[in-house]
């Protein structure tokens, strides 16, 4: 493989570090692991000053969010990659978020979005986005940053042919799956598992159905641990899942990534019964700790975990309990423990990053 002399800039949204998600992981362990190989990856927020001279490749994350791409490849006059990390929320907003959701049900996912997006300014949790993005729109801010693009970095296939379907124009790819860090999460088969405890690590907001999850437990025989702060804008959320969830349901605040092994040790099942999801990366976390993985069927999961994994309908309480229910009465695979530190590693992830950095003329 050849060596190129690589400085790159990873920029990622403003509030990286303050909400932190999966895309905070992404980004952390891809930037340090390209580090260990010898490349110089810096990880900036949209909101900085960046010097761009510095670098002589730019790469952004989340293709929702067009504004801060278009105003840095701009300003940066740079060959630039998009880790896309295209997730579509428009099942959500249309149909179970509250408060302006009569609204939503009128416009496309690109105009939700774009209303979204001048909210989190008015909101005071984001910068105001450019006067490009303000009239070009969403959907054609997305269009024109991807045309620009060098290249783009989905997770998946499927991810790609949503982009490519949803946003028609010629782009070049590489496909980089998402990872874990295989030397904090080890299996240990010594230690017994909880049949009756279940957990989902995620953030508590509506996207990831945590309301429904608890509806489906509640009152069970199993005792639901819930880890994860709340989205800025989803105080009112969070606050219904506390006000309904029965004594079975355990609410743990954001903890870092080492507090998370003993829990997913302990659990039999990890359960994301999101109304989207690119990957789940607490999932392929908890599945290489040797838990049962119950996931939603929307989305690009499936190509990560195909028959290793119990799907749930995010809409039906009654199917995610029967789908708890399976996956807490079954062995554990294998088959998925082995695919997981195969393919999905942050190891690898970088890897592949790099070899797509090598098919870009810098």
């Amino acid at each position: 493989m050849k060596r190129l002399d690589i400085k790159v800039a990873f920029i990622t949204r403003s509030t990286l570090y303050r909400v932190p998600g999966g895309d905070t992981v992404q980004v952390k362990e891809t930037a340090r692991h390209l580090q260990n190989m010898g490349i110089s990856a810096e990880i900036k927020l949209a909101d900085e000053d960046i010097d761009y001279d510095r670098y002589n490749l730019l790469h952004f994350f989340n293709l929702t969010r067009p504004a801060d791409i278009l105003r840095h490849s701009k300003k940066g006059q740079k060959p630039f990659v998009i880790s896309t990390i295209l997730c579509n929320y428009s099942e959500y907003d249309k149909q179970y978020r509250k408060g302006i959701s009569v609204l939503f049900n009128l416009m496309p996912g690109d105009g939700i979005e774009y209303v979204k997006a001048i909210a989190r300014w008015l909101k005071g949790n984001d910068y105001l986005p450019g006067p490009e993005y303000l009239w070009r729109g969403q959907r054609n801010s997305i269009i024109r940053v991807l045309k620009n693009s060098a290249m783009i970095l989905p997770n998946s296939v499927s991810e790609y042919e949503r982009i490519t379907q949803t946003y028609p124009c010629k782009v070049k790819y590489a496909i980089v799956p998402n990872g874990i860090d295989n030397t904090l999460f080890r299996r240990d088969s010594s230690v017994q598992k909880d049949g009756k405890m279940v957990l989902c690590v995620a953030r508590i907001e509506g996207i990831k159905n945590q309301l429904n999850l608890i509806r489906a437990l509640n009152n069970t025989h199993f005792k639901l641990v819930l880890i994860g702060s709340h989205a800025p804008n989803q105080k009112a959320y969070y606050d219904e899942c506390r006000r309904i969830a029965a004594a079975n349901i355990t609410f743990v605040d954001h903890i870092p990534q080492a507090g998370l092994v003993t829990y997913y040790q302990k659990a039999k099942v990890h359960i994301l019964p999101s109304w989207f999801e690119t990957t789940g990366l607490s999932s392929l976390e908890a599945a290489a700790m040797g838990c049962n993985v119950v996931i939603t069927g929307k989305g690009d999961a499936k190509e990560y975990f195909g028959n290793n994994a119990w799907y749930c309908d995010p809409a039906d309480p009654q199917n995610i309990r029967s789908a708890v229910e399976q996956a807490s009465l079954s062995d554990y695979n294998d088959t998925l423990h082995e695919a997981i530190l195969k393919k999905y590693t942050w190891q690898q992830a970088a890897l592949e990053t790099y070899k797509a950095y090598q098919n870009i003329n810098l």
